[in-house]
């Protein structure tokens, strides 16, 4: 309703947002997908109505016809498109009553459980009423780029082969082939590849993925993703696509427009600045190399380590803050946490500073109310400990910009890392990722220092998307293979198919993955993956609205040909935890 539809006679419905009783007169805010409009019921006007009224409660849903007015001057509600009128009602109908709600819409602090146990209710809250419009524009907007730039939006198989690719298979039993089963995919890489060989130079998918895997407040076990492969592919060319793609979803959904290109950095560059390969940069803060400065320092720990790195915060910290500090360090696996206090009168203070030189307290040397903070051991956990400390700081103190949207793209990733657990290497992005021109030959003999063509692209924290060039070579994908500690056996079981097709005419081919749920994460500012779900399972992979997963009848597992193990009862769930 507008200011131009006073005196027409109109029809309106939708739920019940607000009611408010004045002795006679009854409004009410009846709320739809459009937005509200007060309902006014006057009993000396519409007797029958205003008698309906007095029963109703937040979120009946109604369906109200009268004649649209102008509302008195002193009651229009500047904060609303429709705040100049109201619907005058002669008719009223209960569509649909509702009980007394398990929590209002307008409540904050609802526990999570509660609100995913009434989702249909919590999906009318305006902040994922927002979220889920944002999600549906922002896809709308990725198809829109994707085949305006020529890709072919093909989908791929839910029921497929288990492959490696870094989490858990969901597993689906086959009824018609006992004992075999499917997977749920966890991405249609594979599949994807094959469509490029197949001769669809340009595919796109927006894509479901399942993993099986822990849960945190930015990953799920169900996923949707925007799948993108070309042949003859150059890196230049998906970066800059992509870059076009963000920007537009930014200008169109928020009105905010980004600056491309996006800054690069390496994925080196990366871990020696912010300890993380998807660093926050709406704050500053920066993680300082002091290995080569402390190689004669008298303090043994400094000179020892082979990495020594610091950070100076904008704190000065007292004995007890710092031994929190501490204690967090050593969560993420460092022995310790040296530190110099800087007091207002500019004075360092800590138990190392006898230890060191005039030269190094010079590097060391922080402004008045600051705290140097240091990390000293192996390269990796120097990284992992003050990139962990940096985000905690940045958020401690207020330091990042929550206004901000910052984008860098990660390059020049590690082709493999070591697994201590497994005692072999495993990829780093996947196995079918491209190795350097340079790297091809270190493959065998230093598998580490080897580099792929690979790059993440990281939106205020969180990665976003990541691509690379494959392998389209099928000898060089056995040599990946056999360094990941794959038999020639193991090789044609698990991908002798993908092998076969490498060795039939298959083009040179990379591309990129975007997460959905994260994007919409940084779009809509959301620090939980859930809110940008319309039906997500909580922390345990429980759905409490629909009670899933459940217990099946023994009738329909003998038709799948499996036993149960005997099961102890899950606390989440009320149901089945491992055996």
């Amino acid at each position: 309703m507008r200011p131009e539809h006073v005196g027409q006679r109109h029809k309106l419905a939708g739920w019940v947002a607000r009611r408010r009783d004045h002795g006679g007169l009854v409004f009410i805010d009846l709320r739809d997908s459009t937005g509200l409009s007060q309902l006014v019921v006057n009993p000396e006007r519409a007797p029958e109505a205003a008698a309906a009224a007095h029963d109703i409660r937040n979120e009946f849903v109604l369906q109200a016809e009268g004649d649209i007015a102008a509302r008195a001057p002193e009651n229009v509600n500047p904060g609303l498109p429709t705040g100049e009128v109201e619907l005058q009602v002669d008719k009223l109908e209960i569509i649909s009553s509702a009980p007394a709600l398990p929590f209002q819409l307008d409540e904050e602090g609802v526990d999570e459980t509660l609100r995913l146990r009434y989702r249909w209710l919590d999906l009318r809250r305006d902040r994922l009423q927002r979220n889920l419009r944002l999600r549906a524009q922002m896809v709308s907007i990725i198809r829109r780029v994707m085949e305006g730039a020529g890709f072919l939006e093909i989908e791929t198989p839910i029921l497929f082969k288990p492959t490696p690719e870094g989490a858990r298979d969901f597993l689906v039993p086959s009824r018609l082939q006992k004992g075999r089963f499917f997977a749920l995919p966890q991405s249609p890489q594979i599949l994807k590849q094959l469509l490029v060989i197949a001769g669809f130079e340009r595919y796109f998918q927006i894509a479901r993925c399942f993993r099986d895997e822990d849960l945190r407040a930015d990953r799920s076990n169900e996923l949707t993703q925007l799948d993108v492969e070309m042949a003859f592919p150059d890196v230049e060319y998906i970066i800059g696509l992509m870059e076009e793609m963000v920007q537009q979803i930014w200008r169109e959904t928020l009105g905010v427009e980004l600056e491309i290109p996006f800054p690069r950095l390496t994925y080196a560059e990366a871990m020696l600045r912010y300890g993380t390969d998807k660093p926050d940069l709406r704050f500053d803060l920066e993680i300082q190399d002091a290995t080569e400065l402390t190689r004669g320092s008298q303090f043994r720990v400094f000179a020892d380590a082979p990495a020594v790195r610091y950070l100076t915060v904008p704190q000065e910290y007292s004995r007890a803050d710092l031994d929190k500090l501490e204690e967090f360090a050593k969560e993420w696996g460092a022995k310790g946490l040296a530190y110099i206090v800087y007091g207002e009168d500019g004075e360092p203070r800590s138990p190392i500073v006898k230890f060191l030189s005039e030269k190094e307290l010079a590097a060391f040397r922080a402004d008045p109310g600051s705290t140097v903070l240091f990390g000293a051991g192996e390269p990796e956990e120097v990284a992992r400990v003050l990139g962990a400390l940096r985000l905690r700081l940045g958020r401690e103190l207020g330091l990042v910009d929550e206004d901000a949207f910052r984008w860098m793209w990660i390059t020049d990733f590690p082709m493999f890392e070591w697994s201590e657990e497994d005692q072999h290497w495993t990829a780093v992005h996947h196995p079918f990722t491209r190795p350097t021109p340079e790297s091809e030959g270190l493959l065998e003999t230093e598998p580490g220092a080897a580099l792929a063509v690979a790059y993440d692209l990281v939106g205020n924290g969180e990665e976003l998307g990541g691509g690379s060039l494959r392998i389209h070579e099928a000898d060089l994908q056995s040599r990946v293979f056999e360094i990941l500690q794959l038999s020639p056996e193991q090789q044609q079981a698990r991908f002798g198919f993908l092998l076969e097709a490498l060795g039939m005419g298959a083009p040179p081919h990379g591309g990129i993955a975007f997460g959905i749920d994260r994007m919409l994460m940084v779009l809509a500012r959301e620090p939980n993956l859930r809110d940008t779900q319309a039906f997500p399972k909580n922390q345990a992979g429980f759905d409490p609205m629909s009670g899933a997963p459940t217990e099946v009848p023994k009738e329909q597992l003998d038709e799948l040909g499996i036993q149960l193990l005997p099961q102890k009862e899950s606390p989440q769930s009320g149901g089945v935890s491992d055996a």
